[in-house]
């Protein structure tokens, strides 16, 4: 933990306090003063002027990062009949019913994201105590709850990624890994940023954007102005 934290103090040395980068030089020295000894995620965090307690202030939804996450998702896909089969010609890591239920009341976490069709809901509302906390509960909102199943596995498996704020008014979301260009990384901290953007409530007052930051896994958060961040 010691070494760790050398290593954390002597990357935000080179970050210049009270300085708001732009979107491209931010991005540029998140990935020089990371030091994790693997391809580590870099995500971006607002920190939004909403009253999360009003319900017409409340933002969630979902994007399709237009060069990924650099992480491969693993899809479950609640449905049957021909739905099902969509989903597996899609390329769904699994599909099923209740079998699939029970093996995650079993506690089965073996996948990242859950698809259901309208019509499994039923069954798949039976596992909200477990699926609530850990975030993997379907909803329309972010389309993953859907006739449309081959569409939502595809886009899911080609980078789609799920944004909602937090009771702070916080949004968290990975805009791709260290390995990645700066453009790449750049352009899907737009494609994010944009719809951010355009999700402001009408009823939220003052500032919007209070604080955009980015970072690697490990490492200290770069502050973005953002005006820069624009396409």
């Amino acid at each position: 933990m010691a070494k760790k934290g050398k290593l954390f103090l002597a990357a935000s040395e080179k970050v210049e306090k009270g300085t708001h980068y732009s979107a491209a030089d931010a991005v540029a020295l998140v990935k020089e003063i990371d030091f994790a000894k693997f391809d580590a995620t870099i995500e971006v965090a607002y920190r939004l002027g909403i009253d999360t307690r009003k319900n017409d202030q409340q933002i969630r939804g979902a994007v399709v990062l237009p060069h990924g996450t650099g992480k491969t998702q693993r899809v479950l896909v609640f449905a049957k009949g021909e739905k099902a089969k969509e989903a597996e010609a899609a390329g769904a890591d699994f599909v099923g019913e209740n079998e699939l239920a029970e093996k995650i009341q079993g506690g089965w976490f073996d996948f990242d994201v859950i698809v259901a069709t309208p019509d499994m809901m039923g069954t798949v509302g039976r596992l909200g105590r477990v699926l609530g906390p850990k975030g993997l509960m379907p909803n329309p909102k972010t389309g993953t709850v859907t006739m449309d199943v081959a569409k939502a596995v595809e886009e899911i498996k080609a980078g789609k990624v799920t944004y909602r704020a937090d009771k702070q008014g916080n949004i968290h979301v990975p805009i791709g890994k260290v390995s990645f260009d700066n453009e790449k990384l750049v352009e899907n901290f737009q494609t994010i940023h944009d719809v951010v953007v355009r999700a402001k409530p009408s009823a939220a007052k003052g500032t919007y954007i209070k604080n955009l930051s980015v970072a690697s896994t490990f490492g200290p958060g770069v502050k973005v102005d953002p005006t820069t961040v624009a396409k």
